[in-house]
């Protein structure tokens, strides 16, 4: 389960097109307070492709970690919007990247990045020596933004990580948690030429739900505890279902990292999106303990635990590390108990 590797490089891209709640409440009856109040969202963005974002977060990870396209062994590009419906973007994007290498597309709608990068740890357990794994999303393609259930939710973006190959044991994945429950595929689901249909209340109730379960039992496989966690980044959907989820888990929104009010539900590329902006605010450090944690459509939901260790912006951000370990060691937590049944 376990395996040693490092993010070498992160990079993400948003589109320029912002699309804010005041534009919105112009095609249906809403507003800038009431989408704020029930969502978090204060802004999405809209244009572009799943292939064109792609490319550019890509590059970017690449720069940042300094690295020839020649050396990427393998691209996984979680996406549920690809532009056709064969073939998928991957290879496109990995053409366009200048990479020379395998390629596929993992449909897991919001939690695809999670299965990724569980993936991707199977690939360089393998023998691989670096995966990019990508995740982007052209929902706009498949949102009406005149439905106010939907509209106001979804956004365009992509992210990508370089995982790099690394015994050292500086950084490695310490446990995860996959599941799926597809007799639930009716409550948020999209026809193939259709928009997004959703049963709002039982997916805010099954979305908490399953995430207790899946971080429960990936911290039971980790041999770890709530507070032993640095940072957490979770799939940015709504950010009352974070909060109502953190409640029954016993998580702290202080080490949470958000920018949904920016970018809405990205689906795919949420979580990478997150994790380029966190970095850039210097959150990580070598060594942190950090949670991903996804859930979305069909259903299906992933958790993933790692030892942080990667990109060049960790460096220089070391003193988060003492000051976190001194903030932790004043808390005084009781920790829910979080079995396979999350009760």
């Amino acid at each position: 389960m376990t395996g040693g590797f490092c993010f070498s490089g992160v990079g993400s891209h948003l589109p320029d097109q912002v699309v804010s709640n005041d534009d919105l409440a112009k095609s249906m009856e809403t507003s800038d307070q009431w989408i704020r109040e029930r969502t978090g969202i204060g802004e999405r963005r809209v244009g572009s492709t799943t292939t064109e974002m792609a490319v550019v977060a890509g590059a970017k990870a690449l720069e940042r970690a300094g690295l020839d396209p020649s050396s990427i062994d393998h691209l996984l590009l979680a996406t549920t919007t690809p532009e056709y419906i064969a073939p998928g973007s991957s290879p496109v994007v990995a053409h366009k990247l200048g990479l020379d290498c395998g390629a596929l597309d993992i449909q897991a709608v919001c939690s695809g990045w999670v299965y990724g990068l569980v993936m991707a740890n199977g690939l360089l357990a393998q023998g691989l020596s670096r995966v990019m794994l990508i995740g982007s999303e052209m929902m706009d393609y498949i949102t009406d933004y005149s439905q106010r259930d939907t509209g106001i939710l979804f956004g365009n973006g992509a992210g990508a990580v370089i995982l790099e190959r690394n015994d050292s044991g500086e950084g490695e994945l310490l446990a995860f948690d996959l599941g799926s429950a597809g007799q639930y595929r009716s409550i948020l689901y999209a026809e193939h030429g259709g928009v997004w249909q959703m049963e709002g209340r039982e997916v805010f109730r099954q979305a908490i739900s399953v995430m207790q379960r899946s971080v429960g039992r990936a911290l039971d496989n980790a041999g770890l505890a709530v507070q032993d966690i640095d940072l957490i980044i979770p799939h940015q959907a709504n950010i009352r279902i974070v909060e109502a989820a953190w409640k029954r888990i016993g998580f702290s929104m202080d080490n949470t990292a958000m920018r949904l009010h920016e970018t809405g539900n990205t689906s795919a590329a949420s979580i990478p999106l997150v994790l380029d902006k966190a970095l850039d605010e210097g959150r990580l450090f070598a060594g942190a303990k950090v949670l991903f944690v996804g859930f979305g459509a069909g259903m299906t939901w992933g958790t993933v635990i790692v030892r942080w260790a990667g990109d060049p912006r960790t460096l220089g951000h070391q003193q988060n590390r003492s000051k976190h370990q001194q903030n932790r060691s004043n808390m005084k937590v009781e920790t829910p108990k979080l079995g396979r049944d999350g009760e």
